[in-house]
Order: C-alpha cells, then structure tokens, then sequence
C-alpha cells in the first residue's frame, strides 16, 4: 500500500477542492509514492502524536487540523510546529490533514454531529457556490449512448438524490475533413452533414477532467466538440453547516443534558433560550459565527457550535439560541469518520484512532 491510496479514499469522500482559500489541507509532510501499512488518526497532530505514532511504528498520521497552516520558514525547534514537522521528517512520518474539505463535504464533520444528536431530515445550511458545470458534448447517433454511460461513470450527471440525468436535442452537425484528417464518417475535401445529439450534463468541477477523459475515449471522432459552462447553482451536497430536526420536541434542559452526554462536556456557552422548545437544529463544527445569519434564516431554535465572541452573542438578536460547545468537543469525532472511510475502502489497512487526542483547553469549574 502506497500512501497515496489512502490520500485517495479520503479526497474522492472530501475532495481538497472543497477547502477554504485559508486553508492548507492534503499532504503536508512526506512523499506520497512511500510504503506505508498503518495510520494513525487524531484531530490535531502534537509532539505527543508524533511519538504515538513512532512508538507504533506508523508512518502516516491523518489529522483533521492541518499542523501548519501558514508559510513555515524556519525549522530548528523554536515551537512545537517546527519540532513536529522535524521529527517527522527525522523518522520518516507522513503528515496529512482533511480540513475544510471535510467540513463541507456532505457526510464529513457537520453530518457526524447531526448523527450524534439523531437529527433527521437534514441539510446543508449554507451550500457552496461556483462548484458546478454544465458539460455539453456533440456525438454522432450511433455512439451516443457509449459516450452518455461513459460520462455517468466519470462521476456526470448526479444532481441532488438523482443519478444518471442528462438531457439531449437531436440536430446535424456539420464539417469538411482536410487533406491530414482521419475522419470517421464523411470524405476529405467534401461537406459532410452528421445526424447528432446534443449531450448535456451537470458535473462538479472537480470531475470535469476525468469526465473530458472518459468523452475522449468514447467518442469516435477525432475532433470532439464539447462545451462547458460554470454554473451560479448552488450545490447543495457541499458547504458550510448542517441543519436538522430532532425526532420529537425537546427543552432546552434535556437538550443541554444531551450535549453534554454525547460530547462529554463540562460547560455550554449559551444565549437566553428563545423558543419554548428545541426542534430544529443548526449545526457547525468548529468556528461557526459566520453562520448564524443562514442558521437564523432557516428558522432554527438553536445553533450548536464553537469559538463564538463576547459582541457575537448579541447577533442572536432574541431569534435563535446559541450553544457553544468548544472547538475541540464539535470536532472531536473527526476520527471516526477518517476510520469508516479508511476501513470501508482498504478493509486491509491498519487505521487506528490516538490515543492522545488532547484538548489543549481546560475548564476549571
């Protein structure tokens, strides 16, 4: 195994385009072509990390907190960053981070807190822009449908809970083959006139090369003509947050207890209740401030996050509840879900979760 065919499962599930312009997840440290049989899983990589790894004999450890996140000049150990980043090196330990790509993948960070609470009916609560594309594609009548299942295998045609949508106009397509040309119907130096279809399809961007990859290689002819245009959609399998509805009305006093129970907390940081009642939920792990105008707007009783200021309280404005939680404890169960997809695609592979997952806050109550 190769640790690149991990990398892999984790971006096809959280694909790194999916990531903040802030952000610097992938790769770190390391050289993706090495051998590698384990990892180790955590949400922040410390020193500790690093020597759980080295005294277990992994070289691959998989964070969700990237451990360098802006440009690192200097390594001769001043902070625990450099010491990290040299002691992984000195022992041959690949670093790698999924962070806001797996914040904003449906089904990363965001879905795993609503599965904890037992939310149903749930969504993304701010779906991102610009992810999208239309591909369109010219094909002669015969080879059509080649080309259109080629284009559903390349990862084409997915909207929403649907597979396999595309939509095709039959019209003629015309062009004259020069005297170089290897033309699949029609002679050189002539006019020839192509019963066509019109092949249209929606794709996330990630997708488009490996769908223009997959239209190549269906196609008979060798000019293909194909268009793609970006999409102001909103797509709604990605993005920030996640709201739901519990199955059954709860207070907020048996609300609260449940947060603590399920993630183990000592203090909830909260806004005067508003509702009565608490149904519907918006979440966001990690700093979620930016949303509580979208949490507000989908008409939440409460907004279950972290790393909320002093003035920032106030913006509940009596319309919503705030409860913070703590960066860490809304994170917490990252690992989790970097094992179900490690496990589900390399059942083989030796992922394990730390055991030295630190909080690096206390609460002195």
């Amino acid at each position: 195994m190769k640790i690149k065919d991990v990398i892999q499962c984790i971006e096809e599930y959280a694909p790194l385009n999916y990531q903040e312009d802030f952000d610097n997840a992938g790769l770190i440290v390391g050289n993706e072509q090495a051998e590698t049989n384990s990892a180790l899983l955590c949400v922040d990589i410390t020193e500790e990390i690093v020597d759980e790894a080295i005294s277990k004999n992994i070289n691959l450890v998989i964070s969700h907190h990237p451990v360098v996140f802006s440009g690192l000049k200097k390594i001769t150990g001043q902070n625990s960053t450099q010491r990290i980043v040299a002691k992984a090196i000195k022992h041959d330990i690949a670093l790698y981070a999924a962070h806001t790509n797996m914040d904003n993948v449906k089904g990363g960070v965001n879905t795993k807190i609503c599965e904890k609470l037992g939310l149903v009916d749930c969504k993304i609560l701010s779906p991102r822009k610009n992810d999208l594309a239309k591909i369109a594609v010219f094909v002669p009548e015969s080879h059509a449908e080649k080309v259109r299942n080629a284009m559903f295998e390349a990862g084409a045609g997915n909207t929403g809970a649907y597979s396999n949508c595309s939509f095709g106009v039959n019209g003629k397509g015309t062009f004259k083959a020069g005297e170089n040309a290897k033309p699949f119907v029609g002679k050189k130096g002539k006019l020839h006139t192509e019963d066509e279809i019109k092949i249209e399809m929606i794709a996330q961007k990630h997708n488009i090369a490996k769908i223009k990859k997959a239209i190549l290689e269906n196609h008979p002819y060798e000019e293909v003509a194909f268009d793609i245009y970006s999409l102001e959609n909103k797509y709604e399998n990605a993005g920030s947050g996640m709201t739901g509805n519990l199955p059954e009305p709860m207070t907020h006093d048996e609300f609260y207890k449940m947060l603590k129970n399920i993630f183990s907390l000592k203090i909830i940081r909260s806004t005067k209740p508003v509702s009565k009642t608490v149904l519907r939920v918006a979440v966001c792990g990690g700093a979620g401030s930016f949303l509580l105008g979208d949490a507000i707007a989908n008409q939440a009783d409460i907004f279950v996050s972290s790393d909320f200021k002093y003035h920032q309280f106030f913006d509940a404005e009596n319309k919503i509840t705030i409860a913070d939680i703590g960066h860490f404890e809304s994170e917490q169960f990252t690992t989790e879900i970097f094992y179900d997809i490690i496990k589900k695609n390399l059942p083989n592979f030796a992922a394990q979760i730390a055991e030295k997952n630190i909080n690096p806050i206390i609460y002195i109550i």
